[in-house]
């Protein structure tokens, strides 16, 4: 999948969230990279306060981050609808972490 092919994917599943979360999401980037340099297997990473655990002190902070690990996702991707459901999977997983949900958490939303 090009680079473009992914980032419409990306936007797509912002896009099929329900309009109040949508609306909720607020001072965050999601960008796309290759592969992290550590962990090979990992597909997705959050990096920010979770919204629920923001109080009267957040502000003027930098953007949240939601990194998409492209290499990764396309290498466990059994074909290109495999790999859209994927992206899909993995942009719903990060903004539960922007939402302040544990992996626990999600884990148990998967099922």
């Amino acid at each position: 999948m090009t680079i473009k092919e992914f980032e419409v994917t990306v936007q797509e599943a912002i896009k099929a969230l329900p309009k109040l979360l949508r609306s909720k999401l607020n001072n965050i980037d999601i960008v796309i990279e290759d592969a992290p340099i550590a962990q090979k297997s990992l597909l997705g990473l959050y990096q920010g306060v979770p919204l629920r655990n923001r109080g009267v002190w957040y502000g003027n902070v930098l953007p949240d981050r939601i990194v998409l690990f492209k290499d990764n996702i396309e290498r466990i991707s059994r074909d290109h609808e495999d790999l859209r459901d994927r992206i899909r999977m993995v942009v719903m997983h990060e903004i539960g972490h922007y939402f302040g949900f544990s992996d626990a958490e999600l884990s148990t939303l998967d099922h």
